[in-house]
């Protein structure tokens, strides 16, 4: 090896130095989706991510989404899917191919991907243990075209879609505090007995929050939060995100992410991250390095 190749290994391994020691024996909560999930140099590169923070002292813990993949599977099958504000319509059928997908396939396919790399990963959904507690979600649709201004809004209902409704950190608890690294599926069962899909950012905000997490870090398929010259902004407080959704640089499908990195915060997570899940080991560079790759979201 070169000699000025190992000083700049040194370099790497003493910049993160302070952030190994920071965050040793800390939870941090990582939202699994995008790009990241369906290209394969990613989905390793992200599986040595989450094997070496493991390794240094962290409890990583894995949410991930799917739905491209629950998409495709529905084409094959002949079904359609009908989205209302971004959110798929989903009766029993589609729900069934949500939890073979979700629950199986995706599940299965990063709990091995961790374990080819030298972890222990440990595939949930919700429904282990009554882990994630949901409850039907309903959308209210307003301003309608020949609607008046007094009417009421009309009710969507999107069948097997879920909120929130409580979470039992127990087994995640018992997990994360050994070697074992959780891998969970955003899918929750209700008071009926029903299953519903959850939203993924929705759960890893939720899990981050009751698990007191140091740190939520979201992957995406943007290089994070861009001012409105396309620039990347970072160290945002809650005001300073109000005030780019009042005066749209935040918008579109960037809003929800937004937001519930922000209630997050507002739950207790110390630190938000939202980072661009193209970028090879972005969960190493955001965690270890002074630059990062994303926008960091504080409480003040």
């Amino acid at each position: 090896m070169e000699q000025r190749t190992a000083h700049l290994i040194a370099d790497v391994l003493i910049e993160a130095l302070p952030y190994i020691q920071r965050f040793k024996g800390k939870t941090v909560v990582v939202k699994f989706g995008g790009n990241a999930m369906v290209d394969e140099a990613l989905k390793n590169s992200f599986a040595r991510d989450v094997v070496l923070m493991k390794l240094v002292g962290l409890n990583p813990i894995i949410v991930h989404g799917g739905g491209p993949q629950i998409g495709q599977l529905l084409v094959k099958l002949g079904k359609t899917s009908d989205f209302v504000d971004g959110m798929r319509v989903t009766d029993s059928e589609t729900m069934d191919v949500v939890e073979m997908v979700l629950g199986g396939l995706v599940n299965k396919e990063i709990v091995n991907l961790i374990n080819r790399n030298g972890g222990k990963a440990v595939g949930l959904t919700g429904k282990d243990g009554d882990f994630i507690r949901a409850k039907k979600l309903h959308i209210e649709v307003r301003d309608k075209p020949g609607s008046t201004a007094n009417q009421p809004p009309e009710i969507i209902d999107l069948g097997h879609v879920g909120e929130v409704s409580s979470i039992d950190p127990a087994v995640v608890n018992m997990l994360g505090c050994s070697d074992f690294i959780p891998v969970i599926a955003p899918i929750g069962v209700g008071d009926d007995g029903q299953s519903y899909n959850i939203n993924a950012d929705l759960v890893a905000g939720k899990v981050a929050e009751i698990l007191k997490a140091e740190k939520l870090i979201l992957l995406t398929n943007t290089a994070g939060i861009l001012d409105k010259q396309g620039n990347l902004l970072t160290g945002l407080t809650l005001r300073d995100v109000d005030d780019l959704i009042a005066d749209g640089t935040i918008s579109g499908g960037m809003i929800p992410k937004t937001r519930c990195a922000t209630d997050a915060i507002k739950g207790g997570v110390n630190r938000v991250h939202i980072i661009d899940g193209r970028v090879e080991h972005a969960v190493l560079l955001e965690l270890f390095t002074n630059q990062g790759v994303g926008t960091l979201l504080l409480s003040r």
